[in-house]
Parts: structure tokens; sequence; C-alpha cells
């Protein structure tokens, strides 16, 4: 395993997700059910899911896309999204 990617995700990950929708969720969760175990390993699931098939989606998608236009492709969606939120169109 490549310890520097493996680090350089994990960083990427944890700051992105830090304080966002999912977590608001899993905090909810957490103390509306009063079973913060089964809440996490639900959370851990289901971002496990989610991280694989991206995985799985990215991996396949570099085979036939060099990956700085998928890079340029989300960067854009990301832009455009922003801009619709801030123009109050979604």
């Amino acid at each position: 395993m490549d310890m520097k990617i493996f680090l350089a995700t994990l960083s990427a990950i944890f700051f992105a997700e830090l304080a966002d929708k999912t977590q608001l969720v899993t905090l909810t969760m957490s103390g509306k059910t009063g079973k913060p175990w089964s809440v996490l390993l639900g959370s851990l699931t289901g971002y496990a899911l989610v991280a694989l098939i991206s995985v799985v989606i990215g991996a396949a998608l570099a085979k036939y896309i060099r990956p700085e236009y998928i890079r340029y492709a989300g960067a854009t969606a990301f832009v455009v999204i922003g801009a619709l939120m801030f123009l109050d169109k979604v």
C-alpha cells in the first residue's frame, strides 16, 4: 500500500466530511436513538458502500478517460451546482 496516497486520501476525506450533512445526520441519529454503536456501524457501512462505488466507477472511468479530465468535470460540476445554489435555482 502506498502510504502517501493513503494519508492524502484520509486527510482529504476527513476534512471534506467534517461538519457536513452526513456528520450532522449521524449526530442526530445517535442522539435520537440512544444507540450510538448501531448508528456508528450503519454510518461506517453506508460510507464504505459509497466509497466502494466511487472507487469502482473511478477506476473504470480512468481506463477510458484521462484522470485530469475527470478532475475537471468534477470541479466544473461543483462550480455549476454552487452557482445554481447561489442563484437560488436548486
